[in-house]
């Protein structure tokens, strides 16, 4: 498995951005007020893949007393990386089709909710590369390495 792209997050944020925006010319006066909760969850997510990292990289590394990490599991949350990169996207969208409403405060609200919103997504799409990149077994010749002092002594 190859380490995702920043370019490839960025593509997957501006499609969802650009869908956003046109869907929102039609229905963006029949939806509700966006709601804030999607901020917290977003930002326990990050936390979540950030701890995960770090406990990932300790397995991957192999010390004592940990089990090893499930390649399907590692795989999965990998993917969040991308998830995060469409809920910033969406939420760029609609960042981008309210500010030219700003002038009235239901949309000004909705705008607001958005834009923290997206830096929460950011927040997440940051902490899976993180994630990423404790997934990461280390290089070939420093195991040589180690397995030739293991066998000298």
């Amino acid at each position: 498995m190859r380490p995702t792209r920043t370019s490839t997050l960025a593509i997957v944020a501006v499609v969802c951005a650009l869908t956003a925006w046109l869907l929102l010319h039609s229905v963006y006066e029949k939806l509700p007020p966006l709601p804030w909760t999607g901020v917290p969850a977003l930002l326990v997510a990050a936390l979540a893949e950030a701890w995960t990292g770090r406990d990932l990289k300790a397995r991957i590394a192999g010390r004592r007393g940990l089990k090893p990490a499930a390649p399907l599991f590692v795989s999965r949350m990998v993917a969040l990386a991308k998830a995060g990169a469409a809920i910033a996207g969406l939420a760029a969208g609609f960042v981008i089709y309210l500010s030219g409403s700003l002038n009235a405060p239901v949309p000004r609200q909705d705008a607001v909710t958005a834009a923290i919103t997206l830096a929460a997504a950011v927040v997440l799409a940051c902490a899976a590369l993180y994630l990423e990149y404790c997934c990461r077994v280390p290089d070939a010749p420093d195991r040589d390495r180690s397995d030739e002092g293991a066998r000298l002594s």
